[in-house]
């Protein structure tokens, strides 16, 4: 049976892109960002903030999410769920 290999979490604070806004956001991303390359794959996480924002970029469809460090990603909206600040995504380079 081949081995399943599980990607580390990181968790941090950021700032989201939406609309010529930046608003502060945390995010659980299921990979290491700095390993991502241009065009070649791609990962997924979640972004835990206001009802609103969350509605807004899932809406939207994509946005740029800036990291701790300083570096930004583009987002691809997969999800919301309703009622709550919670929206999924896939990030690439």
């Amino acid at each position: 049976m081949a081995k399943i290999k599980k990607l580390p979490l990181l968790n941090g604070d950021g700032a989201l892109r939406l609309r010529g806004r930046d608003e502060p956001v945390n995010y659980e991303i299921a990979g290491e960002p700095q390993t991502l390359s241009l065009g070649r794959g791609s990962l997924r996480g979640a972004i835990f903030t206001s009802n609103e924002l969350a509605e807004q970029a899932f809406r939207r469809g994509d946005a740029l999410l800036t990291l701790e460090g300083g570096k930004a990603f583009r987002l691809t909206m997969l999800g919301h769920s309703a009622g709550t600040g919670t929206v999924y995504f896939e990030m690439r380079v």
